[in-house]
């Protein structure tokens, strides 16, 4: 049995790069940053960012970008992908997470167009179709 799946709760650190496949298919790009405290054998408080690529396609593109913003907590669930060229001759890798499932996080002064939870549920289900690997640019 395997199994390849990622939840994260963190905030947005930039504003969302959205583009189209030459299907049409809408692909958002961000980054989404997640904090960890703790205290240390001295009784210091100690605390460390992790910084996670994610990659949403489709609907769910469209709606992250057009709802959230650099500052918004969002809920992410997928799962990892790493990719990886070349430049210069030297190979690049780069894992991702790929959205399968996300939710609005607690409001925030930064969220331009506010969505329940409720109205972001129905939009969800309102989305259709499944993304063709054969259409992803990388």
């Amino acid at each position: 049995m395997y199994l390849n799946k990622v939840q994260i709760i963190g905030n947005i650190t930039k504003e969302i790069e959205l583009k189209a496949l030459p299907s049409g298919i809408k692909v958002a790009n961000f980054s989404v940053a997640t904090n960890r405290s703790w205290k240390d054998k001295d009784g210091n408080k100690q605390e460390s960012v992790e910084f996670h690529n994610v990659v949403a396609f489709g609907k769910q593109a469209e709606l992250i970008q057009q709802y959230l913003g650099k500052g918004s907590q969002i809920y992410v669930e997928g799962r990892l992908q790493t990719r990886s060229w070349e430049k210069d001759e030297v190979k690049q890798y780069r894992t991702e997470i790929m959205v399968e499932n996300f939710q609005f996080g607690n409001k925030t002064g930064n969220e331009t167009k506010p969505m329940t939870n409720d109205e972001a549920d129905k939009k969800l289900e309102e989305m259709s179709g499944d993304i063709n690997p054969e259409d992803v640019p990388f």
